[in-house]
Parts: structure tokens; C-alpha cells; sequence
């Protein structure tokens, strides 16, 4: 039987609290280099959307926007604003020490990571994507090469196929068949499952 001293998590609580408080309060800078990539970043067409919104949450802070005003601006929530600022801040004096450093493709390589999304746990893929790759190129044959006396795959037999040959050690009827379905066929006339 666990007992919990109940005044001593709300202080732990509230303390936790004021330093992201403090961390939230804390006003973000950016260098000249920093804004000019910033910049490039927020009007670029090339990268991902998200990159983009998240560039602009950056130079609005270092402008000294309010997290709201610039969540309205944007069309974003403030919490995403203020997680952005939060990431930025972790990494603001390691970009800064690392700005005189790189080469100015790489410190741009090194601001996109700092706005690229982090790892997100979860199960790991079962498969890797050559073995994935091996699957589909073995449906974009003949089943009779494998042995098989048809014409078309099926998602049973081509799944049989691929622990035949060593691809993989198991895979069900039901995976293959999911697999293949999000696959387009090289050609209108080529069905890949029967």
C-alpha cells in the first residue's frame, strides 16, 4: 500500500509550473542569420507546410508578438505557438554557438531539423520498406515463377510466396492484402491481386 503526501505533489506540481512559466516568459531572440533563414523558410513553396507556420510562429516571437496575437495571424491555437516557442528556446543557444560554425546550407539544415516534428514513440515498423519493396516487385511477376500454378496473386498466396523465399518470416493474408491496396499498379491493364 502506497501513501502519498498529498501537500508535497501539489508543491512539486507548482513547481514544475513556474519553470515552464519562467520558460514561457522568456523572450525569444534570433540572430540576423537566424531571421534571414527564418524568413526563407516561412515564403518558401518547397517544404512542408508545417515547417513553414512554425518559421513564422518564430520570427512573430522574436518580433515580441503575443503568443495569441500570433496564433491569430497565423490560424493556429496558442498552445501550438507556445510549444513552438518552447522547442525554440531548448535549441536557441546551441544554434546560436553553432551559426559561426556551419556553412549556411548546413545551418539552415540544422534550423529545419529544430522545426521538423520529433520522434513520436510507438511500435516500431514490423517490416522494413526493402522488404516491403521485395513484396511488391514479387506481385509485379509472373506467380508461376515462384511455383504457383496461376495467373493472378492473391493476397494468401503471394503472403506464402514471401516466407517461401525468405523475404520475411511471417506475414498474414490480411497485411499483404492492406499492403497492396495503398500500391498503385504500374499499369491500368495490371492487376497486382486477383
Amino acid at each position: 500500500m502506497h501513501v502519498y503526501n498529498i501537500s508535497r505533489m501539489k508543491q512539486r506540481s507548482r513547481e514544475g509550473q513556474r519553470k515552464g512559466e519562467k520558460k514561457l516568459r522568456q523572450k525569444v531572440k534570433s540572430t540576423e542569420r537566424q531571421q534571414e533563414i527564418l524568413s526563407i523558410i516561412a515564403r518558401s513553396s518547397q517544404i512542408a507546410y508545417a515547417q513553414v507556420i512554425r518559421a513564422k510562429i518564430i520570427l512573430g516571437l522574436a518580433k515580441g508578438k503575443s503568443n495569441g496575437r500570433i496564433a491569430e495571424e497565423i490560424g493556429c491555437h496558442a498552445n501550438t505557438v507556445s510549444k513552438w516557442k518552447m522547442r525554440w528556446l531548448k535549441k536557441q543557444e546551441g544554434l546560436t554557438a553553432l551559426e559561426t560554425e556551419l556553412s549556411r546550407q548546413e545551418y539552415r539544415a540544422e534550423i529545419e531539423a529544430v522545426l521538423s516534428e520529433e520522434e513520436r514513440s510507438g511500435r516500431p515498423p514490423h517490416f522494413t520498406a526493402e522488404q516491403l519493396c521485395q513484396i511488391v516487385a514479387m506481385a509485379c511477376e509472373a506467380p508461376e515463377k515462384y511455383g504457383y500454378p496461376v495467373t493472378h496473386w492473391t493476397a494468401k498466396e503471394l503472403a506464402l510466396a514471401a516466407v517461401k523465399q525468405g523475404i520475411v518470416d511471417s506475414i498474414s493474408t490480411r497485411h499483404v492484402g492492406r499492403f497492396l491496396k495503398g500500391v498503385p499498379a504500374q499499369a491500368a491493364s495490371v492487376t497486382i491481386l486477383a
